[in-house]
């Protein structure tokens, strides 16, 4: 049981967990009380969601969600959490996509990124994959609800064979953090999402590198698109380039995204 919070208003209860959250340093301390009074069911459900968050575990995963894209994403404890980053990835994916594409969500996650693309289409052939089992079973909540696939394994793999030469969106927020970067991230990623979510290898840049070998799976005029940092963009542009894919750059200052396209040039 948490710390209890025992007051005689709701004002002096809210007064009281924002200036908890402050001292722990969170910056959006009055939406996240809001939201934790919202979430709580009992008075002790809140002393305990309250702790957790002083306690630095993320917000999303004491209230088992997040919002992307403006819809509810189910996040799970250990699960790497949608950041607001990744909408940008959505929208430049929505913008190329057609209604009844075939899409591919890669290192999935919760599955917020085929789930919000199939919100913004309507319906669309999904396929998710993600190695990490926690990540699976958080993205089935998701994306099966959405009428889409989910596997269990590494990268392409565990694909229908079928989808050889068939894809038209390929989306991928692989990790792009360099493993000596790790240290450097806020606790909350750092010791509550799995590692194999941040860590991009010495560069940051070796899922990048296999994610980039999707020409095989991509129908002509097929587009890869990957989010990467503002710094890698030369490197991931090449990389895109080596692997036979015409790359270009999209950047959003607002929300300090960057995502690269590479399309599979037409037959």
């Amino acid at each position: 049981m948490g710390k209890q919070i025992n007051f005689d208003t709701d004002e002096e209860i809210e007064k009281c967990i924002i200036s908890r959250l402050r001292t722990a340093g969170c910056v959006f301390a009055e939406d996240e009380t809001r939201l934790l009074i919202s979430e709580a069911r009992t008075p002790d459900s809140l002393a305990v969601m309250v702790d957790r968050r002083e306690a630095g575990f993320p917000l999303e995963h004491i209230i088992g969600w997040a919002d992307f894209c403006g819809i509810r994403i189910a996040v799970e404890p250990g699960v790497f959490v949608p950041r607001r980053r990744t909408e940008f990835l959505v929208r430049q994916a929505a913008a190329l996509a057609m209604p009844g594409a075939i899409v591919v969500d890669l290192c999935c996650g919760t599955g917020a990124v085929g789930t919000a693309l199939t919100a913004g289409l309507g319906w669309i052939e999904l396929y998710a994959i993600d190695i990490d089992q926690a990540s699976v079973q958080c993205a089935r909540r998701n994306v099966t609800s959405v009428g889409g696939n989910v596997y269990e394994g590494d990268l392409y793999q565990p694909l229908p064979t079928k989808l050889h030469g068939r894809v038209d969106i390929l989306v991928a927020n692989a990790p792009y953090v360099s493993t000596e970067a790790i240290k450097l991230l806020p606790q909350e990623a750092r010791k509550h999402e799995a590692r194999v979510a941040l860590d991009g290898g010495p560069d940051g840049l070796d899922v990048q590198r296999r994610v980039a070998e999707a020409p095989l799976w991509l129908a002509p005029g097929g587009h890869l698109l990957v989010e990467t940092s503002q710094q890698q963009t030369k490197q991931t542009v090449e990389i895109f380039a080596r692997n036979g894919l015409t790359p270009q750059v999209a950047n959003c200052d607002e929300l300090d995204a960057t995502v690269v396209i590479g399309t599979r040039p037409a037959l």
